[in-house]
């Protein structure tokens, strides 16, 4: 697996080696002991899945009391994934990265704590799936305005948002908490 750091070097992308045939494919999608030698000392405790369809925006969450790190890959379809650095004492406070998540190119994200992570679908439909290091609480969690100008997040053009309510009242970042 090939491990890159992004302009923010704490969130990693990673790129896994994948071997097919006319039969299918197969790939290592987590080997703990490289984990942690490329992103830190971190233990998985949930899994989750969610399936969602053109336009679907979810995010930009984040817990406080509780920090989740996130491992997020795609297991159909496509989407536009995006970390924004959320501690304080950081050189990249307030900044973002983003990347494009697909069933074809297989890379995965390591969103560690301390970060709000959103997505958009760009596909008719995907299926995004992740690890978390923590449990979800749900009296812990917040959610950065998703186009808040301070932060200034590049989602993809031509693509309407659809968002939850919640999602939809999101706090600015200077009203949003920090680590």
């Amino acid at each position: 697996m090939k491990y890159t750091k992004l302009s923010i070097p704490d969130v990693i992308l990673l790129e896994t080696e994948v071997f097919g045939d006319d039969r299918g494919f197969f790939m290592e999608t987590f080997r703990e002991s490289e984990f942690i030698e490329n992103c830190g000392d971190f233990r998985f405790v949930q899994d989750n899945h969610s399936s969602s369809g053109k336009g679907i925006l979810r995010g930009m969450h984040y817990q406080h009391e509780k920090p989740q790190g996130k491992l997020v890959r795609v297991v159909k379809g496509e989407v536009f994934d995006v970390a924004v650095d959320m501690r304080a004492n950081s050189p990249t406070l307030g900044q973002w990265v983003g990347e494009y998540l697909s069933e074809d190119n297989k890379r995965m994200l390591w969103v560690p704590p301390g970060f709000a992570h959103g997505f958009m679908v760009t596909s008719e439909q995907a299926d995004f799936v992740y690890k978390c290091t923590d449990y979800y609480n749900p009296g812990d969690e917040y959610s950065l305005l998703w186009n808040d100008d301070t932060v200034g997040i590049e989602w993809p053009q031509g693509i309407d948002a659809q968002l939850s309510d919640k999602d939809a009242k999101g706090l600015m970042f200077s009203a949003c908490p920090k680590f």
